[in-house]
């Protein structure tokens, strides 16, 4: 189903806006322009015309006009009133800009120069225009529907003079002008939408941020295509257009990436596959109290956690990923969603583990990897829907390594022994000698009670007896300690799921979020 409405198109370098109309349809998004065009009659360009014009005694030219050089935009059509001189030539449309009146260039004149030359031009005028494709927004042009016997005012405002043409001016006539009877071949114009601009939705991304800062633009975003073109800043009449545009091509691009990810994981083995990729913002380390932010795509794939600066669009970029982490020693945790009263909740998903966060950053939609050696990356997402789905796919692609890998084995030691300790799906904790295999002690999942660690490399475990009930407590030293306490939570996050999905999904605070509202 295509989407069609009209929004205000700009460059962030630049003051001036004007209206285009949006086409979205599933695989892209069209930017549209109005143009006259010549539908018959005549095979030469419509941008340039020359018109003749008969004032009428009553109405005159039958138009008004905007602008003028003292303002940096040219003289143009402002309205065209029904059954009037202007609307009876079938030539000219709301928004031309006059070049010329009578052979004299008018292209750098003043507003009221170009009233003095059409009031004073004789009963006869011919003047020559074009259609300004790009007509500032403060000209406040309406737009109407295509034609020129439907270009009508809306009664918008506007700081510009509209000088009202329609009244006499010099004119002898004391009859009306019938209008000229129509000539063979006599080309004929209609005022369009073009397409100017396609820019195609797959691998695309959406920013809502003024390039280079943490500024959220005002009910506008802009569309970046896979290959770096953009569609420059739409800007929306209100916050609700603005929302549902921006669900709406949102929402086709993950339909797209859905598309992609198919494909590709037709041609990775079962244990491979692609649980979900995407564009992200990533805060960038040690940057000052502007929070600046870079474009990353992420991608949940097989044992892995990828992070890429570009998509990866063939096999070999796959090895081509700025970081790549395995999936059991990665924690993701949701810091920040915005509520409909604009203030934010900060959740933590897990337990026994916790890391303080810079919290004055005040981007919506945030949430953090935390990877081994206590290193985190921190992003952020456009839509809140985004969020819940990174959370389940995080939740997801990790659980299935857990039972993938079955069991992690980690090298360690205590008062100089050297320790394997291994962590198994099915058995829970085992921990023995590196050198002589003896199993020094095993516990099962639902026996560890509790653990505290120095940030460092030790850790405390607590596990219960099950025959005496007393908590036994053994400790360790590893060498990454934040990887192997992220080992530990997504297995017994993987155990409980296997065991009570129920439970799991209860937790999910994105998700409550989003059904909540």
């Amino acid at each position: 189903q295509t989407k069609t409405g009209i929004a205000l198109l700009y460059e962030e370098a630049s003051p001036n806006a004007y209206d285009i109309r949006l086409k979205l349809t599933k695989e892209a998004l069209t930017i549209q322009k109005q143009d006259v065009v010549c539908v018959s009659g005549s095979d030469h360009g419509a941008n340039h015309r020359t018109v003749t014009l008969h004032r009428q005694p009553v109405g005159g030219l039958g138009l008004s006009i905007k602008g003028g050089a003292e303002h940096k935009v040219p003289v143009v059509i402002s309205k065209i009133f029904k059954d009037q001189a202007a609307d009876q030539t079938g030539m000219l449309f709301i928004g031309d800009a006059i070049t010329q009146v009578n052979g004299i260039n008018v292209e750098n004149a003043t507003h009221e120069e170009v009233v003095h030359l059409l009031r004073n031009a004789g009963d006869e005028v011919t003047i020559n225009v074009q259609y300004l494709r790009e007509a500032p927004s403060f000209l406040k042009l309406p737009l109407g529907s295509p034609g020129p016997s439907s270009d009508h005012s809306s009664g918008a405002s506007s700081p510009l003079f509209d000088s009202g043409l329609h009244l006499n001016g010099n004119s002898t006539n004391t009859a009306p002008s019938s209008p000229s009877s129509p000539i063979a071949n006599e080309p004929k114009y209609e005022k369009r939408w073009l397409d100017t601009l396609s820019v195609p939705l797959s691998m695309a991304q959406i920013s809502r941020y003024k390039a280079g800062t943490n500024k959220l633009r005002s009910n506008a975003f802009e569309v970046l295509a896979l290959d770096g073109v953009s569609t420059g800043i739409l800007q929306f009449y209100t916050a609700q257009e603005s929302a549902d545009w921006l669900r709406a091509i949102s929402t086709n691009i993950s339909d797209l990436t859905l598309q992609n990810m198919k494909m590709a994981n037709k041609c990775c083995s079962p244990s491979d596959q692609i649980i979900h990729m995407g564009w992200v913002n990533e805060r960038l380390e040690g940057t000052d109290s502007s929070q600046l932010y870079k474009s990353k795509f992420l991608a949940l794939k097989g044992s892995s956690f990828y992070i890429f600066s570009t998509p990866p669009v063939s096999t070999l970029d796959w090895m081509r990923a700025e970081k790549i982490y395995n999936l059991c020693e990665v924690l993701f945790k949701i810091h920040k969603l915005w509520l409909a009263d604009d203030c934010w909740m900060q959740e933590n998903l897990y337990l026994g583990i916790h890391q303080d966060f810079d919290l004055e950053d005040q981007r919506p939609y945030c949430f953090s990897v935390m990877v081994g050696s206590g290193k985190s990356h921190y992003f952020n997402v456009e839509v809140g829907s985004e969020l819940a789905v990174w959370e389940k796919s995080f939740q997801r692609a990790i659980f299935l390594e857990v039972q993938r890998t079955g069991s992690k084995t980690y090298m360690c030691s205590w008062q100089g022994d050297s320790l394997c300790f291994t962590i198994d799906f099915a058995l829970g904790f085992t921990c023995f000698d590196s050198k002589t295999k003896n199993v020094l002690w095993r516990f099962k999942f639902s026996q560890l009670k509790g653990s505290s660690d120095d940030g460092k490399t030790r850790v405390k475990l607590l596990f219960q007896n099950l025959g005496t009930k007393q908590i036994e407590t053994k400790e360790l030293e590893f060498q990454d300690l934040t990887a192997v306490l992220h080992c530990i939570h997504s297995f017994i996050a993987a155990k409980v799921a296997s065991v009570d999905p129920v439970f799991i999904d209860s937790q999910s605070i994105a998700r409550k979020y989003m059904y909540s509202n």
